[in-house]
């Protein structure tokens, strides 16, 4: 089922991203002309039965008493609330289990996979990461959650890999509240405004050396990935920023710090770093073309 499941999520993340004729030409839409409607409805069945499974679980054990609820158990109370002043239906809740799902299943993962082949792909700034961690850490444990604000060079190299590689390429679509003028180009009301972070992370005017690797560009350096300076938005900026940020940074900074720590890596076949692939696969998270296949050596004191 897991399996499954997360097929069909990869599948609904790259029909999100296709270019839809019908949204140029939307008097053509109704035809279907590349198929993209009857794929994503196929989609959303699988979508549909597997969170009404999962609301049904909680209803069916929500007399149960358990030291920690989640937050479908939280919004199922909410929703048989008679004080609400929203009301809500399972139409809600499934719409926020989907974006939980969407947000976490692939991003995470994605982010993960480009800096470890980044790393791998320049040896110096790997041996560096682990000179940090070896300084900060120690050799005797394994790092944890309270070491990683005291890993400077790490939070570089995170913020370079965003750079170079934002998970979501073109974030989500805006909307113009009102007509505005930006460099000379008129946006109307109402209009759709995608936001290429993708190309501003490797923008010559913005970056020096925008496509070489270069974690050192942020020492000194005030810029932060957290929507405060519009040269670096992987996450997005304002009240369309992501809402799991936060858990993200964290779950890449601890993943990727756990692995540079207590294990050596080396490419297979002796291969040279500079022979690494990083062919991208388009798609709503923009992954590898092929995954990173790498040699672990255990390096931690027994």
């Amino acid at each position: 089922m897991r399996g499954g499941f997360k097929a069909v999520i990869k599948e609904g993340m790259q029909l999100s991203a296709v270019p839809n004729i019908g949204d140029y030409f939307p008097y053509v839409g109704a035809l279907d002309l590349q198929g993209l409607a009857t794929k994503m409805k196929a989609v959303s069945k699988v979508f549909d039965a597997f969170f009404e499974k999962i609301i049904d679980e909680h209803v069916q054990y929500k007399d149960v008493p358990r030291k920690n609820k989640d937050f479908v158990d939280i919004m199922l109370e909410f929703m048989e609330s008679e004080d609400a002043e929203f009301r809500i239906d399972r139409r809600h809740i499934k719409a926020v289990i989907l974006d939980m799902v969407v947000g976490s299943m692939d991003t995470s993962s994605t982010a993960i996979e480009w800096t470890l082949s980044e790393l791998l792909k320049h040896p110096r700034v790997l041996k560096k990461v682990q000179n940090e961690l070896e300084q900060v850490v120690g050799m005797d444990r394994m790092v944890e959650e309270s070491d990683l604000e005291k890993l400077d060079y790490l939070d570089m190299v995170v913020k370079e890999t965003f750079r170079l590689h934002p998970v979501a390429p073109l974030l989500l679509p805006h909307q113009a509240t009102e007509d505005c003028t930006i460099n000379g180009y008129h946006i109307p009301r109402n209009a759709r405004v995608t936001i290429n972070v993708w190309a501003i992370g490797r923008d010559p005017n913005a970056w020096n050396e925008a496509e070489m690797f270069l974690p050192e560009r942020f020492e000194g350096s005030k810029i932060d990935l957290r929507g405060h300076d519009f040269q670096l938005l992987p996450f997005g900026a304002g009240r369309r920023g992501c809402p799991g940020m936060q858990l993200g940074l964290l779950t890449v900074r601890l993943v990727v710090a756990q692995l540079m720590h207590c294990f050596d890596w080396e490419l297979p076949d002796g291969m040279l770093p500079s022979k690494l692939d990083m062919t991208e696969e388009f798609g709503l998270v923009t992954a590898r073309a092929n995954h990173l296949v790498a040699i672990p050596t255990y390096r931690l004191c027994k």
